[in-house]
């Protein structure tokens, strides 16, 4: 066997464990580390671990325990009783940029805004995250809070170290709100019954 190939096996057998193992002895997997208005956020270990899936007492899939989307499905479902018409998806797929600034993004059943909108994002807005080199599957997260300069967010699933809270910078830039975020693609919003 090659070098490159034993050094390949090896960065992929690495990446799976620390992906996938509760590195953080402290906290066990399931354990509540934040609450948003009621919605509660749990440890999640290794970020590509899984659970099992999370069902409501109605049968709508709110994803895989204690993944970033799964927090945040549950927290729409929890807090306005929100089902998504695409139940499925990871973090991702909630962003469509073939969708124009500030329409319906029909796999949400949402308004979908883009990095750089005329629409500052606002509490409870979701802010989506591309893909990255050591996270194929983006990340999802609420906005917990909005300051003239900041917004603040809550997650889950951000790494067995990482806080469930985090600050971004916000800025105007050409006319529209930009979050200086690596990765940020925008956000989703719940429609007003005058915008469905």
């Amino acid at each position: 066997m090659t070098l490159p190939i034993l050094l390949s096996i090896l960065a992929g057998e690495t990446y799976y464990y620390v992906t996938k193992t509760n590195l953080n002895s402290d906290i066990s997997v399931g354990f509540i580390i934040d609450d948003f208005n009621g919605v509660k956020v749990y440890f999640n270990g290794g970020v590509n671990n899984s659970s099992g899936r999370n069902l409501t007492s109605d049968n709508y899939n709110l994803g895989i325990k204690y993944q970033c989307v799964e927090f945040i499905k549950r927290y729409y479902y929890q807090r306005f009783n929100h089902k998504m018409p695409d139940s499925m998806g990871n973090a991702k797929d909630y962003f469509n940029a073939k969708i124009d600034d500030g329409v319906i993004n029909p796999q949400r059943g949402l308004l979908q805004y883009k990095n750089g909108s005329n629409s500052k994002p606002q509490v409870d807005d979701i802010i989506v995250f591309a893909p990255s080199l050591l996270n194929p599957y983006g990340h999802v997260a609420i906005v917990s809070s909005v300051f003239p300069n900041t917004i603040q967010i809550v997650q889950q699933n951000p790494g067995p170290f990482a806080s469930s809270r985090a600050v971004f910078t916000i800025e105007k830039q050409n006319g529209g709100w930009v979050i200086n975020g690596k990765h940020v693609l925008g956000w989703l919003r719940l429609p007003t019954p005058a915008q469905t």
